[in-house]
């Protein structure tokens, strides 16, 4: 199986992918571990902030050692060095806000997961055209379920996870899900400030939980 089509495949069992940073290398780890305990097996962590690749590489170390089987992707890669940095950190896939073609040629030569964001048809085009077969929305809070209705028969080969604005509650998920999407990509209103303020990585794992119980149950 080629790397790529792993990495879809985690993402798209569990339905959903985590993303979050934190400046603190500890709490982005003790995060990490919350979610690994929880059920997670790909998450996305963002290049966000000067401390962001030091903790990466950390996560990584601690990973290895400790949390088999989960997959570290990074997301936020806006250029080709940003890539190069953390495939060099060891990532496993790459996520961007937006298209950025050399990344994604690089990426396909080398069977590299790349989710890049997309906001408009022309987008998606530009990156279905580049050998990419996974589309993230963003930001999925503007485009909203009807849009991936809307467009979605002109593209039957990608798949679609929106990321951005995207809840925790059974009402946004189910309609994300009933327009077509393969996942959900969850940031802020999964893992959020607030408990990471607190460190309260108990939550942190049972609203993880909660939220994949709920997708099984809505993939059903």
């Amino acid at each position: 199986m080629s790397n790529t089509k792993k990495i879809t495949d985690a993402i798209v069992a569990q339905g959903i992918l985590p993303l979050y940073f934190n400046p603190d290398e500890t709490i982005s780890i003790e995060i990490l571990k919350a979610i690994y305990r929880a059920g997670i097996k790909a998450v996305e962590y963002t290049n966000r902030g000067d401390a962001a690749l030091s903790n990466f590489k950390k996560m990584v170390e601690v990973r290895n050692a400790e949390m088999p089987g989960i997959l570290l992707g990074v997301g936020t890669i806006k250029n080709m060095q940003h890539a190069k940095d953390y495939l060099a950190a060891g990532a496993d896939f790459l996520v961007s806000p937006g298209f950025v073609p050399d990344v994604a040629a690089h990426c396909v030569a080398n069977d590299i997961f790349y989710g890049p964001g997309c906001m408009t048809p022309t987008e998606i085009i530009a990156a279905e055209n580049a050998g990419i077969g996974f589309i993230k929305l963003f930001p999925g809070n503007m485009l909203g379920p009807d849009f991936l209705s809307g467009i979605k028969d002109i593209f039957p080969k990608l798949l679609f996870m929106p990321t951005g604005g995207v809840d925790t509650t059974k009402e946004n998920i189910e309609g994300w899900y009933k327009a077509g999407v393969c996942a959900v990509g969850m940031g802020s209103k999964l893992i959020s400030k607030k408990l990471m303020e607190a460190k309260d990585y108990t939550t942190i794992e049972t609203e993880t939980k909660k939220v994949l119980e709920l997708i099984a149950t809505i993939k059903k």
